[in-house]
């Protein structure tokens, strides 16, 4: 029988900011549970700590809130231990780029078949919004006392070196894509990384919706928008990495997709 919506809706009181883009994540989710051919009875969500972390009491799958940046630990564990599950692990910037860096890497090494799917705004939202490791340097949100001093972890970039076979980057606010995105990569047999770009509108007042909509930088001929966020397939990289390519011909397509993502 074909799921709704509102089977994978719990009726807990979602008590996120108003704005916060993890609404955003969490409606393509649960939008792509209900499209993509999978038991929902196998499927089982793991969080860590952070904003990102009450996903799993919203989402009416089987559910783990787990350790901060540990998700991955457990979330492997399981999948090792039950072939069968359907594992999806949600982190943060934080949280899984930050203490969960070393977890984060060692997965990409083992290809284990799951989706990671991380919520990245860029600040830890749950603790006042200090910088996390993907805010760049010099970047002084309203949080900061001053300026940040180091420099942003890419989190594409480090998957691709830890050896990830399914790498995405999506936005909060764009459903169809990040439905689709994560669609994807729970068809993927491998380890799979969705980093989802979001905004945090209580301590990230530099990465907003406006500015991921480019709403200061208008077309000087249109006068509208220009979207900071786009999609490289529709401008025509293609991303598929296969077995038959020289190591010349993957670090073309990587440093492309860099520069499109700079």
């Amino acid at each position: 029988m074909a799921l709704k919506l509102a089977d994978v809706r719990t009726d807990l009181h979602n008590d996120w900011c108003v704005g916060c883009g993890d609404f955003g994540i969490e409606a393509s989710l649960q939008m792509a549970l209900t499209e993509m051919k999978v038991d929902i009875h196998r499927v089982v969500i793991f969080s860590g700590i952070g904003c990102h972390g009450k996903m799993v009491h919203w989402t009416n799958t089987f559910g783990v809130h787990t350790l901060h940046g540990r998700t991955l630990a457990f979330s492997q564990g399981a999948k090792l231990a039950n072939p069968g599950l359907e594992v999806i692990a949600i982190g943060g910037d934080g949280d899984g780029y930050g203490i969960g860096a070393g977890h984060f890497v060692h997965a990409g090494r083992r290809n284990i078949d799951m989706t990671y799917i991380v919520h990245d705004n860029q600040v830890y939202g749950l603790t006042k919004g200090q910088a996390s490791p993907t805010q760049r340097l010099g970047e002084q949100t309203k949080s900061l006392p001053h300026p940040n001093i180091n420099s942003a972890v890419n989190p594409i970039t480090l998957a691709l070196a830890a050896g990830y076979t399914f790498i995405a980057r999506s936005y909060a606010f764009d459903n169809r894509h990040l439905k689709e995105t994560i669609k994807r990569a729970v068809a993927h047999r491998g380890m799979a990384l969705v980093d989802v770009l979001q905004p945090c509108p209580t301590y990230n007042d530099i990465e907003t919706k406006a500015f991921y909509g480019g709403e200061d930088r208008p077309d000087p001929t249109t006068g509208r928008a220009v979207p900071r966020v786009y999609d490289i397939e529709k401008q025509g990289h293609n991303p598929l990495v296969t077995k038959e390519m020289t190591q010349e011909e993957i670090d073309k397509k990587t440093l492309e997709v860099i520069k499109r993502s700079a």
